[in-house]
C-alpha cells in the first residue's frame, strides 16, 4: 500500500504531456541487394563439406514454392528444418546467428556477381554455361555438350560447388547459375547431377538469383560510439537543419534502474500505471543525466564500483549491467560514486591480478577474452571471425561430447599441447658412418676461439658470423664420389674450412657395398680407400684437401675415374702400397658398407644431399652457386635460436651442443615423406551409428563415411603388446590383399614393430583385389579366426608364422589350415570359427577401403591413430623403421598426452585404447591455431561473474577479464550476452579494475550492434534488422558519432539531415537518424621485389573485372610494401598498371589468391566479410633492369582515373590540356559547420585564379548533403573535384579520437592519395580565405625540399606566453629553424615520393603515437620533428596570417587569412570569421543562395516520385526471403 501512495506523490509531481523521445539511431546497409536465406544456408551447410551440400540441395531443391503460402517466419522456419536433417542442434544455432549477421550473403553475392559478368542471357531465370556457350533450356544441354570439345573450360574458382561424380578431366565442364529451390533449377540439377553421376560432364553450381528484391540489407558485427566533444572553441554550424521524422522503439528496460527504482517490476505490478511510469522514468533520468563534472576524488574508486554493482545483482542481470554502466557510463557516472566497495572484494580483485600478471601477463585495466583457451585480441577478432572459431571449435566439442567426454575432462583434453606437423625435420646425425672432417671443439686450428656458450649474447655487428668453440653447426654431405655434382660441392667445403667458418663439416660416402669390387674396378671405393688411408695416416682435413686436388683434375663435364685416384696416390704418396690400399685386402674398407646403409636407412631422396643441423636441404638449395649464401644465412638464423636458448636456460656451459640438437621434437630416425608430409588426413570416428553391424553388407552401404568409420572402430579385434597400464596408445590398422606377398610383407613388419613396442596394437582390414569369396579370403579369414578365440599371444604367432612364405607354398601344395596351427593353440575353437567364418563382413571391410579408404581394390594402407597412408604402391615399401617413425610422430604429436589423460579416467584397457586413437584422431585433425593457454582464478567469490552452462550439452569455456569501465567492456558485454544466447556457455568474467583513476574512464557512449538470431515483427515478417538506438542521452553534451567497423570495411553516411559530427539534442526534436552504407570490402597486400628483396615503390596496381578491368587502383608504400584496392564481393583480377608499371615490371608470384601461385592474371575472389590479405612478388623485366619507376620520365594523366574514381564538375577540356596547367587543391572538413567554411574557402580560391582548379578532398568524413550538392557547385563555379578515400592500415597505430584521426589523414598518406600524374599540390585548411592567386605558391622553388609550410607569426606581441614552440622540447629540438603552421601547405609530390618521405613520416609516426602524450597537434608537430630527416622550405610570412599570433599591420598583406583558434578569448569561430573578413559574409550569402536552389529544385523531384512510389508499396512481405 505504501509503494502506491508513494507513487502516486510522485507520479502527481510529474508532468503528463507526453513529449516526442529524443534519442540517435544509426544503422549499416550492405551495397548489394538482399540475399535469399535460403542460399545463404546452403553455403553455410557447404563449410561442412561438398557432399553434405549437395544432400542439403537435393533436399530442398524446389523448396521456394512454399514461399508463396506461407509466412516469412514460417518459411524461415522451414528452411532451418531442412538444414536440421545435415547439421546438430548446435550447429543450428550456428546457422541463426550467421543469418542474423549475414555472414553468408558476401559469398552468394560473389556467385551473382560473377554471373553478371558472364553476362546472363536475357529474361532467363536460370541458365547454363558450357565453355562459353550459353542457354536458358535443358534441351539444349546435348548440342552444347558437342560443340564444347575443341574450346578451352572456364576458370574454377576454390569456392565453386562441384557435383561429386566420377573424376574425369576430359570431359566438358558446365557451369549452372541459378536459385537453389526453384523449379527451373530442380529441372536442370536433375539433367545435370544424372549426366554427371555417368561421368559425361563436369557440374558446377554458381547462385545465381534472376530478379533480386531490391532492398538492401541492413548489417550488424559494428560498433557505434557517441564521443563527447569538448565545447572549448564553440564550432556548430548554426544553419537550421529539417528534422527526420524517425521513430524508434524504446530499449530494453525490462530490468532498467534509475534512481533505486525497478521500472521493470513496477510496470509488471502496475499495469495501470504505464503511461505515467514512462514520463516518472524520463523526469528522474534527465535530473540524473546532469553530466556536471566529478571530483578528483569521487572518480578514484569508479572502476571498483562498477564491479561491486555488478557483482551485487543476480548473475543473469550482471552482464546486462555491465553493458548498460559502460555503454552509458557519463549519464551512469554520478550513480556509481555512491556505490560502496566491501575490503574482501578489493583484496581478491588484488591477488588475482598479481596471479594473472605473472602467468598470462595481463595487467590491471586489461580486456582479454579466451574461447577454451583461445585467445580472442578483440582489435583483431570481430563477430564475423568469431562465429568461425565457435565453428571449428564445435568440431572438436562435440566429436569429444560424442566420444562419452565431458566437463573437466573435455577442457583437460582439449588444452593438451598438440605438436602440430613440422615442415624442417631433422635427421640424427650421430651415425658413426659420418666422416667428420673437422671438430670445432677439439681441433687445435680453433684453439684461440672463445668456448663459453654466454659468447652468444656478446653483442656484435649485425651480419658477423660468432666464432665460438662450439660445433654449433654442422654440415653433412652426402655424396656418390663419381657423381659430377659432387665435385662443385667438395670445392664448397673446403673453401668454408679455409676460411675458418665455425662449421663442422662431414660426409657420407655411398658406394658400392659388394665385398669383390676394390678399388681397382671402381673409382668411388678406390675415392673412399684412398680418403681412408690419408685421413688415417695423417688427419682428415688432409683428407679434404685431397679431394679437392683430385676433383680439380677432372675436367668439366666429366666424371672421375680410377685413374685418376691411381696417379694422384703414386704422385703424392710414391712409398705408399697400391695393392695395400686400393685392392681386394685393403686395411682401409672401414665403414664402407655402413655409409650407404646409412644413407638407405635415412630414407633421403637422390644424391648429392646435404643436412644442415640434420634438416635437409632442397633439391633446389643445393645448387653450389645457391649453396654458399644458403649455409651462411643458416648460420645467422640459428644463431638466433640459440641465443634464445641460452638465454632461457635451455643451453648451458655444460651442455653437449650436438646432444641438445638432437634431442629436439623434430629430430626423427628415418626420413620418409609418406609419414612426414604436412598434407594429413583424418578419418572421423565421432560418430554413433544407429546399425552397428557389418555382417549384412547392404545396410553397412547405406550408411555415411563417418558410420562406416565408427562400426569399423567398433568391430575391429587387435594383435596387442600392451604397456604395464595395459593400454595401447598407438592403434595400427594395416589394409591389404593378405593373397599378395607384398601386403603380407607390410602385415609382418607391423607385428615385428608391435612385438618390439609396448604400447602398440594392430588391427587388420581385408581388401580383397576383386570380389571376396571362399577363396580369395582364405588367410584373412584364418587370421581373423585366430584373432577371435585364441589368446593374444598365440594369435600373434600364429598369424607370423601364416604369413611367411614357405607357409604360403605349403598351403598352395595342398596342407591344411590346421598343420600351419601352434602348440597350445585351442585347435578346434580355430577349426570351428575358420570353417563357418561368412565373407560379408569382408564385404563391408572392402567397401570401407573404397569409399573412406578411398583405396582401389587390392591396394594397401597404412591408417595410424585414425590417421591415412594410403595409396601404397605395388613397389613402395613400408618398412620396420617407418612403422617406427610413424610411432614417434603419433606419439610426440598428441597420443603420448592423451594416453596420460585417459589413463586417469580409469577405463577397461580395450576402451581406453579405442578413446585414445579416437580423440587423438580428432585433435591432430583440427587445424593448428596458437596454444590454448589455462586461465584461472585464485579466488572467485567476490570479483568473478559466472555462468554455469547447462548440463549434459555441449559448451563453451568462456573466460573475460575485463575493466567494466573500459572501451573493451563496451564491446565485450554485449558480446558475451550474445554468446551466451548463441550457444551453451560456461562464463567466468573476471573484474579487473584499475585503482585511483585520475581522469573520466570513458568518455562516449556506445552500442554494439549484434542478434543472436533473425528477428521477427508481431505480423512475421522480418524485422527491419539490426540498428543501434542511443535513447535517454543527456541533452546538454555535444556528441559526435562514430563507426567502428570491422577492419576491411569501409563505410559512408549516405543520409542524414543532421550534423553527425555535431550532435546536439537540445536543438532537436525527435531522433536523428543516421544511415550508413557499407561501401567497399578492403583488399590489402604486400608487394616485394624478388631481385632486391624490397618494396617496389610507386609500383601501381588496377583492379577490375572481365567486363571493366581498371575499376580500381592504388600505389605500393615503402611500408611493408604495403598496398589496398577497394572492391567488393566477387572474383577480382589484379593487374600491373598499364604504363610504367607493366613496362618495368612483372608479376612472379602471388599468395593469398585465387589463382595458381604463378599464373600472370591474379584472381581474387572476394567472398567474406572477412579481411583478405595477398602477397605479391614483382621483379623488374630484364631490358628494364636500370630503370626507375619514380624517374622523371613523365606518367600520362588520362592514365589514372584516380584513387576514388569518382569524378565530377565540369567536362575535361577538349583537346590535350597541359598538366601543369590545373591548380590541385587537397583539404578535409568534418562537420556541417567546416563543410560550410569548405565551400566560402574554395569559392576564395576561384575567385583569385584564372587558372583551371581541381579540388580533392578526403571522402572519409564527408556529410552526405555535402557529397549530394557538390556537384551542383561544380558546375556552377566550373571546377573539378574528386573524392580520395584511404582507410587507415591496421599494422599504423591507431588513433580513437576522429579530430585526430583527420590530422592523420591530412599528413600520412601524401604519397598515396594521389595520382603519380599530379605534380604538386596545395593543402588549404577548410577554414582558410584565400586573397592572392594559389598558382604563385605552387610555382614556388622549394629549393629541394619536398614540402612548403609558413612558420608561425611571431608579430602579435601579447600571445607571447602562449607560444609553446619556443621553450622546452621545441625550442631545443629545432634550434635555429622555426616552428611552422600545418593550415596551408605546398607538396612536390615527385620529391616527396623520391626521398620517401610519406615512408619516413609514418615510421616516425608509429614511433612516437605509442606515447599518448607525443603528437599533440599530430599534423603540424609530426613534419616539425621531423625537420632534420625531411626538409621543409620556410614560406614567405604573407602567405598566411592569422589574428591570433599576427599583429593587425601585416593584415593588409596577407595572402591567406586563417580562422585559428585563439586560446586566450575562445572566441567561436562563426563570429570571428564575420569580424576578421569582411567578404566572409559575402561568400557565405552567395553560397546559402545556391544551395537554396538546389534544395529547391530536388524538393520538387522528390514530390514527383513520393505520388509515383506509393502505388509500389502494396506487396512486400516477402521481400526478406
Amino acid at each position: 500500500m505504501r509503494t502506491v501512495t508513494l507513487l502516486s506523490v510522485l507520479l502527481l509531481n510529474v508532468h503528463l504531456a507526453l513529449s516526442a523521445p529524443k534519442g540517435v539511431t544509426a544503422s549499416l546497409k550492405a551495397k548489394w541487394n538482399m540475399t535469399p536465406f535460403l542460399l545463404e544456408t546452403s553455403e553455410f551447410v557447404a563449410e561442412d563439406g561438398n557432399e553434405k551440400f549437395w544432400q542439403f540441395v537435393d533436399t530442398v531443391k524446389e523448396l521456394t514454392i512454399y514461399k508463396q503460402g506461407e509466412s516469412v517466419r514460417t518459411y524461415y522456419n522451414l528452411v532451418l528444418k531442412k538444414a536440421g536433417q545435415f547439421l546438430t542442434d548446435l550447429q543450428i544455432n550456428l546457422l541463426k546467428f550467421a543469418l542474423s549477421l549475414r555472414s553468408y550473403s558476401p559469398a552468394v553475392h560473389a556467385s551473382q556477381q560473377i554471373a553478371s559478368d558472364e553476362p546472363p542471357p536475357e529474361a532467363c531465370p536460370a541458365f547454363v554455361s558450357v565453355h562459353g556457350q550459353y542457354s536458358c533450356s535443358t534441351k539444349d544441354i546435348k548440342k552444347l555438350l558437342k560443340a564444347a570439345a575443341g574450346r578451352p573450360g572456364p576458370f574454377l574458382y576454390k569456392t565453386d560447388h562441384r557435383y561429386p561424380g566420377i573424376n574425369k578431366t576430359d570431359v566438358p565442364l558446365v557451369i549452372l547459375y541459378a536459385e537453389i529451390g526453384t523449379k527451373k533449377f530442380s529441372s536442370f540439377h536433375k539433367v545435370l547431377s544424372e549426366k554427371a553421376e555417368a561421368g559425361a560432364l563436369i557440374y558446377v553450381l554458381r547462385h545465381f538469383v534472376a530478379e533480386p528484391k531490391p532492398q538492401r540489407m541492413l548489417l550488424s558485427g559494428y560498433g557505434v560510439e557517441l564521443a563527447i566533444k569538448s565545447t572549448e572553441y564553440k564550432a556548430v554550424d548554426d544553419t537550421k537543419v529539417k528534422d527526420s521524422k524517425t521513430v524508434t522503439n524504446a530499449e530494453d528496460e525490462d530490468n532498467d534502474e534509475v534512481q533505486g527504482f525497478f521500472f521493470g517490476t513496477l510496470k509488471k505490478s502496475h499495469p495501470e500505471l504505464e503511461e505515467q511510469l514512462v514520463e516518472l522514468r524520463k523526469h528522474l533520468l534527465e535530473s540524473t543525466n546532469d553530466l556536471a563534472p566529478l571530483k578528483v576524488w569521487e572518480l578514484q574508486d569508479l572502476s571498483f564500483q562498477a564491479a561491486a554493482r555488478i557483482t551485487s545483482v543476480p548473475k543473469y542481470d550482471g552482464l546486462k549491467l555491465m553493458r548498460d554502466l559502460s555503454q552509458n557510463f557519463p549519464s551512469k557516472a554520478r550513480s556509481l560514486t555512491r556505490v560502496a566497495v566491501k575490503q574482501e572484494m578489493r583484496k581478491e580483485i588484488e591477488e588475482n591480478q598479481k596471479h594473472l600478471s605473472e602467468t598470462i601477463g595481463v595487467h590491471p585495466g586489461d580486456g582479454v577474452l579466451f574461447i577454451n583457451g583461445l585467445h580472442i585480441d578483440l582489435d583483431v577478432h570481430n563477430p564475423f571471425s568469431i562465429l568461425d572459431i565457435l565453428r571449428g571449435e564445435a568440431m572438436v566439442l562435440e566429436g569429444l561430447h560424442n566420444l562419452g567426454i565431458k566437463g573437466e575432462d573435455q577442457a583437460k583434453l582439449l588444452r593438451l599441447p598438440v605438436n602440430h606437423v613440422d615442415d624442417s625435420y631433422a635427421l640424427d646425425i650421430r651415425d658413426p658412418a659420418i666422416m667428420w672432417i673437422n671438430d670445432i671443439e677439439n681441433d687445435p686450428l680453433y684453439r684461440n676461439w672463445p668456448t663459453g656458450v654466454q659468447e652468444l649474447l656478446r653483442a656484435t655487428f649485425p651480419g658477423v658470423i660468432r666464432q665460438i668453440r662450439r660445433n654449433f653447426f654442422n654440415l653433412v654431405l652426402f655424396l656418390d664420389p663419381v657423381q659430377e655434382e659432387s665435385i662443385e660441392l667438395v670445392k664448397l667445403a673446403e673453401l668454408f674450412y679455409r676460411h675458418k667458418i665455425p662449421l663442422r663439416i662431414g660426409f657420407v660416402f655411398a658406394v658400392t657395398t659388394k665385398d669383390e669390387i676394390d678399388g681397382f674396378s671402381d673409382a668411388g671405393v678406390a675415392f673412399y680407400r684412398l680418403l681412408n688411408y690419408i685421413a688415417d695416416e695423417y688427419d682428415s682435413s688432409q683428407a679434404l684437401l685431397s679431394m679437392v686436388s683430385m676433383y680439380n683434375k677432372v675436367g668439366v663435364g666429366e666424371t672421375l675415374t680410377i685413374d685418376t685416384v691411381t696417379d694422384y696416390l703414386k704422385r703424392k704418396f710414391p712409398k705408399a702400397n697400391a695393392e695395400r690400399i686400393l685392392g681386394i685386402e685393403s686395411e682401409y674398407d672401414d665403414k664402407r658398407k655402413e655409409g650407404t646403409q646409412f644413407y638407405k636407412k635415412s630414407g633421403l631422396g637422390a644424391l648429392p644431399l646435404a643436412l644442415f643441423n640434420g634438416v635437409p636441404l632442397s633439391s633446389e638449395e643445393m645448387d653450389p652457386d645457391e649453396l654458399e649464401t644458403i649455409i651462411l644465412q643458416r648460420i645467422m638464423d640459428n644463431t638466433n635460436v640459440f641465443q634464445r636458448a641460452v638465454f632461457m636456460g635451455q643451453l648451458t656451459e655444460g651442455t653437449d651442443v650436438v646432444d641438445y640438437l638432437m634431442e629436439q621434437g623434430n629430430v626423427v630416425p628415418r626420413m620418409n615423406h609418406l609419414i612426414l608430409t604436412t598434407d594429413r588426413s583424418y578419418l572421423d570416428f565421432t560418430a554413433s551409428p544407429v546399425a552397428d553391424d557389418w555382417e549384412d553388407t547392404t545396410m553397412f552401404s547405406y550408411l555415411d563415411s563417418r558410420d562406416k568409420t565408427a562400426v569399423m572402430a567398433k568391430k575391429m579385434k587387435y594383435f596387442t603388446n600392451s604397456d604395464e597400464d595395459g593400454m595401447s596408445g598407438m592403434s595400427i590398422w594395416i589394409a591389404g590383399d593378405f593373397e599378395k606377398s607384398s601386403a603380407r610383407t607390410l602385415l609382418l613388419n607391423s607385428l615385428k614393430h608391435m612385438k618390439a613396442s609396448p604400447g602398440v596394437r594392430v588391427g587388420v582390414i581385408d581388401n580383397p583385389s576383386s570380389k571376396p569369396s571362399e577363396d580369395n579370403t582364405v588367410l584373412f579369414r584364418a587370421l581373423w579366426a585366430s584373432l577371435l578365440t585364441q589368446k593374444n599371444k598365440a594369435a600373434a604367432d600364429f598369424v607370423q608364422k601364416l604369413l611367411k612364405e614357405e607357409s604360403i607354398q605349403l598351403l598352395q601344395q595342398g596342407a591344411k589350415m590346421k598343420d600351419l596351427l601352434l602348440k597350445g593353440m585351442d585347435e578346434d575353437a580355430f577349426e570351428k570359427k575358420f570353417n563357418t567364418l561368412e565373407v560379408d563382413f569382408i564385404r563391408s571391410q572392402q567397401l570401407f577401403c573404397r569409399e573412406v579408404l578411398k583405396l582401389t581394390p587390392g591396394q594397401r594402407a597404412v591408417v595410424g591413430n585414425g590417421r591415412v597412408l594410403g595409396l601404397l604402391e605395388e613397389q613402395e615399401e613400408f618398412t620396420l623403421e617407418d612403422f617406427h617413425l610413424l610411432e614417434k610422430i603419433t606419439l610426440s604429436g598428441s597420443a603420448r598426452n592423451v594416453k596420460a589423460k585417459v589413463k586417469q579416467m580409469g577405463m577397461k584397457a580395450k576402451q581406453a585404447s579405442d578413446l585414445v586413437m579416437k580423440v587423438d584422431a580428432l585433435l591432430t585433425a583440427t587445424p593448428k591455431g596458437e596454444a590454448r593457454r589455462d586461465v584461472h582464478f585464485i579466488k572467485d567469490s567476490h570479483s568473478v561473474l559466472r555462468l554455469s552452462p547447462r548440463e549434459n550439452e555441449v559448451f563453451y569455456d568462456v573466460v573475460a577479464i575485463v575493466d567494466p569501465l573500459t572501451r573493451e567492456a563496451q564491446k565485450m558485454s554485449p558480446l558475451l550476452i550474445v554468446l551466451s544466447q548463441v550457444v551453451n556457455v560456461r562464463l567466468q568474467v573476471f573484474m579487473n579494475c584499475r585503482a585511483k583513476l585520475s581522469e573520466m574512464p570513458l568518455k562516449s557512449f556506445y552500442r554494439f550492434v549484434l542478434d543472436s538470431d533473425v528477428n521477427f515483427l508481431g505480423n512475421d515478417t522480418v524485422s527491419a534488422g539490426p540498428v543501434a538506438r542511443f535513447m535517454d542521452l543527456p541533452e546538454s553534451p555535444l556528441l559526435t558519432l562514430n563507426m567502428i567497423t570491422p577492419e576491411s570495411w569501409i563505410v559512408q553516411a549516405v543520409r542524414s539531415p543532421h550534423d553527425l559530427d555535431n550532435i546536439h539534442l537540445q536543438e532537436v526534436s525527435g531522433v536523428v537518424a543516421a544511415e550508413y552504407e557499407l561501401e567497399h570490402l578492403l583488399l590489402e597486400g604486400h608487394c616485394f621485389d624478388l631481385s632486391t628483396g624490397q618494396p617496389p615503390r610507386g609500383l601501381q596496381f588496377t583492379l577490375g573485372m572481365s567486363r571493366d578491368p581498371l575499376m580500381y587502383d592504388t600505389i605500393v608504400m615503402a611500408n611493408l610494401g604495403y598496398f589496398q584496392l577497394k572492391a567488393n564481393p566477387g572474383a577480382w583480377t589484379l593487374r600491373l598498371r598499364k604504363g610504367r608499371s607493366e613496362d618495368i615490371y612483372q608479376i612472379l608470384t602471388h599468395d593469398g589468391t585465387d589463382s595458381p601461385s604463378d599464373a600472370g592474371d591474379v584472381i581474387i575472389v572476394l567472398n567474406s566479410f572477412h579481411s583478405k590479405i595477398i602477397k605479391v612478388r614483382v621483379q623488374k623485366k630484364a631490358e628494364k633492369i636500370n630503370e626507375d619507376l619514380l624517374s622523371e620520365a613523365s606518367e600520362s594523366k588520362g592514365l589514372w582515373d584516380s584513387i576514388a574514381s569518382i569524378t565530377g564538375g565540369s567536362k575535361k577540356h577538349e583537346g590535350e590540356q597541359k598538366k601543369d596547367d590545373v591548380l590541385n587543391i587537397f583539404s578535409v572538413a568534418s562537420g556541417h559547420l567546416y563543410e560550410r567554411f569548405l565551400r566560402i574557402m574554395m569559392l576564395s580560391v576561384l575567385r583569385h585564379t584564372k587558372t583551371p582548379v581541381k579540388f580533392w578532398f578526403l571522402k572519409n568524413y564527408l556529410s552526405p548533403s555535402f557529397k549530394e550538392t557538390i556537384a551542383h557547385m561544380a558546375e556552377s563555379y566550373s571546377f573539378q573535384y574528386e573524392l580520395v578515400q584511404y582507410k587507415w592500415p591496421r599494422w599504423l597505430h591507431q588513433q580513437t579520437e576522429k579530430q585526430r584521426l583527420i590530422w592523420g589523414y591530412k599528413i600520412l598518406f601524401l604519397d598515396v592519395l594521389f595520382p603519380l600524374a599530379v605534380d604538386k599540390i596545395i593543402f588549404v585548411d577548410a577554414d582558410q580565405i584565400v586573397r592572392a592567386d594559389l598558382k604563385e605558391l605552387r610555382d614556388l622553388d622549394l629549393e629541394g625540399a619536398p614540402y612548403g609550410y609558413t612558420p608561425f607569426c611571431d608579430s602579435r606581441r601579447e600571445m607571447e606566453g602562449y607560444r609553446f614552440w619556443k621553450t622546452g622540447y621545441w625550442a631545443s629540438h629545432l634550434g635555429h629553424r622555426k616552428y611552422h603552421i600545418s593550415a596551408l601547405y605546398v607538396v612536390d609530390l615527385k620529391k616527396f615520393r623520391k626521398i620517401a618521405a610519406g615512408d619516413r613520416l609514418r615510421g616516425q609516426y608509429q614511433a612516437l603515437s605509442q606515447d599518448p602524450n607525443s603528437l599533440s597537434n599530430l599534423d603540424q608537430d609530426l613534419p616539425n620533428n621531423m625537420i632534420h630527416q625531411v626538409a621543409i622550405k620556410s614560406l614567405p610570412q604573407d602567405w598566411l596570417w592569422c589574428e591570433t599570433w599576427c599583429d593587425n599591420t601585416s593584415k593588409a598583406t596577407a595572402k591567406t587569412i586563417d580562422l585559428c583558434n585563439n586560446p586566450k578569448t575562445k572566441e567561436p569561430k562563426l563570429r570571428a570569421a564575420a569580424r576578421i573578413v569582411p567578404e566572409w559574409v559575402e561568400y557565405d550569402n552567395e553560397i546559402k543562395q545556391l544551395l537554396g536552389r538546389v534544395q529547391g529544385q530536388e524538393d520538387t523531384t522528390a514530390k514527383r516520385q513520393t505520388a509515383s512510389g506509393s502505388q509500389e508499396k502494396k506487396d512486400n512481405k516477402r521481400d526478406e526471403l
